[in-house]
């Protein structure tokens, strides 16, 4: 009975530990290439230019917007950025990286965002919130296979 409680608990320890195993650390190379594709982020957003940001999508990528809904396939996500640059019109993007993790063949990154809208008709609004993307490399560059985006503006 105590070797079947021994072994069960080994299991146990196996079974947490193999999850953490395999997110690792980032290396500082390709975190490096992670904070330049954030900064592309931003200044294709800042310039209101959905057919960039959405260049930074994987094919099949998703984008989970802050008020709900979303777009899937590129050209979706190109199609609803051009609807919300003409009525939003936001600027001043800035995007924060605090984690990136290694998950096999993929990078998951975390952190904050702000940016400045200026509705038609509307003062502007400054917004802030959060966000994760899960990145894979396409090519020697790095692409957006999930993006979640999440308002936490006051």
């Amino acid at each position: 009975m105590k070797i079947r409680l021994a072994v069960a608990l080994v299991g146990l320890a196996i079974g947490f530990a193999v999850p953490t195993l395999a997110q690792q650390t980032v290396d500082p190379k390709i975190e490096q290439q992670i904070r330049i594709f954030a900064s592309n982020f931003d200044a294709a957003f800042n310039r209101n230019d959905a057919a960039a940001v959405a260049a930074l999508y994987t094919q099949d990528g998703v984008t989970v917007l802050p008020w709900g809904g979303g777009f899937r396939g590129r050209q979706a996500i190109e199609k609803g950025y051009a609807g919300v640059f003409r009525s939003w019109h936001p600027s001043n993007q800035i995007s924060k990286l605090d984690r990136l993790k290694a998950a096999g063949n993929e990078v998951r990154s975390s952190g904050r965002w702000s940016h400045t809208t200026y509705p038609s008709g509307s003062a502007p609004s400054n917004r802030v919130g959060s966000f994760t993307w899960i990145m894979v490399r396409e090519g020697d560059t790095w692409k957006i296979r999930r993006s979640t985006f999440r308002d936490t503006t006051s």
